[in-house]
């Protein structure tokens, strides 16, 4: 019996970036796996890989009609395909697509927890509306699966779902592919070059969505701080603009902050390795996050890190050994850690080498690829459903 699992996401740029590697290695151990999210440019690269897409208009705002509408359309998709596993990730997928899977009929319904949307700075009214969306999401649910401890603690804290429930997954990445001696420094002098940026002068790294919540703003402000004490520095920032959120940002709005600082924007990239081989320090002072996969990609580069004390950035970042952690939106503090490793290339040199060891330790994505495989075995044994006899080597480790 062939076991269909279905991927759910928002946008179809998280099943390429955030899952591609994830689904492949499912792929292998003997699984169907399709990917499902709203349409996009990244959908080839998907199909490329052997993992087959259904379209489904889902959008990332709060839209009610539309969302009633993505709920009837997945509801259809569920119950023409007959999937044997739906795993949702992300709070809207999380939402409608375990509905829809439970009205569907699917025998197992998973979801992801990649961070919660609420936080201790939101307001509270508005804190209870999407804490009430979990638990409503956490009912439909046989296992959640969550990348932070922080976070599964907060959900059994919050009655969002009982301990026996949710399971730690953890976060990784491909630290075959994030390693610094695989770069050529010739190449990588010749990308500086061609990037932009000043010969000789350190390079503080910012790699997300351009969206005012990841800290951008702090950050630029920060290091114009930083070049008025310690003298020229640039700024690389890596990722694009995001449109659909209200808060999105423009490189004008970032330079503007960053005031003579040179800023450097490279947009989204495919050479992610090198870009963190150009920053002496990766910086992601950001408001909320789940379990962000920057932190980890520039600690196996051997990159210090300077991150926000929230939720997430706490378990990616080990405050005096991979790195220095920030107070929410601190731009002194934030200003201080910074110049504080530039100025010191010891301590900024240790904090590189601690940062490969604890991304070799700990995120390793090879492992949260088996914790999911065992808990797609273990679900199905438990509803008497049989799941493959055997796995291959993962697409991953092959590369």
């Amino acid at each position: 019996m062939t076991v269909r699992v279905a991927h759910v996401t928002t946008i179809d740029q998280s099943l390429r970036y955030l899952l591609l590697n994830q689904l492949r290695s499912i792929t292998d151990a003997g699984y169907q796996v399709t990917g499902i999210s709203a349409p996009g440019p990244d959908v080839p690269a998907l199909e490329t890989h052997g993992i087959r897409h259904i379209a489904v208009p889902l959008t990332r705002r709060l839209t009610p009609l539309a969302d009633l509408r993505a709920l009837l359309c997945l509801y259809r998709v569920f119950r023409r395909e007959r999937f044997t596993i739906v795993h949702t990730h992300t709070p809207k997928p999380g939402l409608l697509g375990q509905l829809a899977a439970r009205l569907a009929g699917t025998p197992v319904v998973m979801n992801t927890i990649h961070g919660f949307y609420f936080h201790e700075h939101m307001p509270p009214a508005q804190r209870r509306f999407y804490i009430t969306l979990e638990r409503i999401a956490a009912r439909c649910s046989d296992l959640i699966l969550s990348q932070s401890s922080e976070d599964l603690d907060t959900a059994v804290r919050l009655d969002i779902c009982p301990r026996e429930r949710i399971q730690l997954l953890g976060n990784g990445i491909d630290i075959r592919r994030f390693d610094r001696s695989r770069i050529d420094p010739a190449h990588l002098a010749r990308l500086r070059q061609t990037l932009g940026l000043p010969p000789g002068v350190p390079v503080i790294g910012f790699v997300g969505r351009l969206v005012a919540e990841k800290g951008v703003i702090e950050l630029a402000r920060a290091v114009q701080q930083v070049q008025s004490r310690f003298g020229p520095v640039a700024l690389l920032v890596v990722g694009g603009v995001d449109r659909e959120k209200a808060d999105a940002l423009t490189p004008e709005d970032i330079q503007a902050a960053a005031g003579t600082a040179t800023c450097v924007f490279a947009g989204v990239r495919q050479d992610m390795p090198d870009m963190y081989a150009l920053m002496d320090i990766f910086a992601l002072p950001s408001y909320r996050e789940g379990f962000p996969r920057a932190p980890m990609e520039a600690s196996a580069m051997g990159v210090p890190c300077v991150v926000t004390d929230v939720r997430g950035c706490r378990e990616a970042v080990e405050h005096g050994r991979n790195g220095l952690l920030t107070p929410l939106r601190a731009v002194d503090a934030l200003a201080d850690a910074l110049e504080r490793l530039l100025r010191d290339d010891r301590l900024r040199a240790a904090m590189g080498d601690a940062g490969r060891s604890v991304a070799c330790e700990r995120f390793d994505e090879q492992q949260v690829f088996q914790r999911v495989i065992g808990a797609y075995r273990r679900l199905l044994h438990e509803k008497g459903l049989p799941a493959p006899e055997s796995a291959a080597m993962p697409a991953t480790s092959r590369a």
